[in-house]
């Protein structure tokens, strides 16, 4: 444990690097404003207009793909703002902290929560059998 940096100037150090790294993330090309210009119409896939399956299925997949990285994106620059405002907060005491720092730091802890529970809550969706639909058709009986 004699490594092992303790005190206002390591945190300040620590609250340094977070900065450091968030400016890089959300500047670089994981950044979620970054990721969210990078789209595909579908028209890419088979051409304007032309009927092709397996084409309009692989565009689905692309954009919750695609959806989902710029949502985690987002919620990683959310991670690490929160970390900076709680690094932040420890350096100059909890209670010196200003009320807007205050907001923010509540309002994305928030935001996080609330992502978790959506998140667990598509979990549980994707793992139940599907039902199937009252319109479909036998298929065996189709077959035979």
């Amino acid at each position: 444990m004699g490594d092992l940096e303790r005190g206002a100037g390591a945190l300040r150090n620590f609250q340094s690097k977070i900065n450091a790294l968030l400016t890089e993330f959300e500047n670089g090309p994981g950044g979620s404003q970054k990721v969210a210009e990078h789209t595909i119409e579908r028209g890419a896939f088979s051409g304007t207009g032309l009927p092709f399956a397996e084409a309009d299925g692989f565009f689905a997949q692309y954009a919750r793909v695609h959806r989902e990285l710029v949502s985690l994106s987002k919620l990683l620059a959310d991670q690490m703002e929160l970390l900076r405002l709680g690094a932040h907060a420890a350096d100059v005491g909890f209670d010196n902290v200003d009320e807007d720092t205050r907001r923010r730091f509540h309002a994305i802890q928030d935001r996080l929560e609330v992502a978790a529970e959506e998140r667990q809550k598509q979990d549980e969706k994707s793992d139940k059998p599907e039902q199937p639909r009252s319109d479909s058709k036998n298929v065996t009986k189709d077959l035979g």
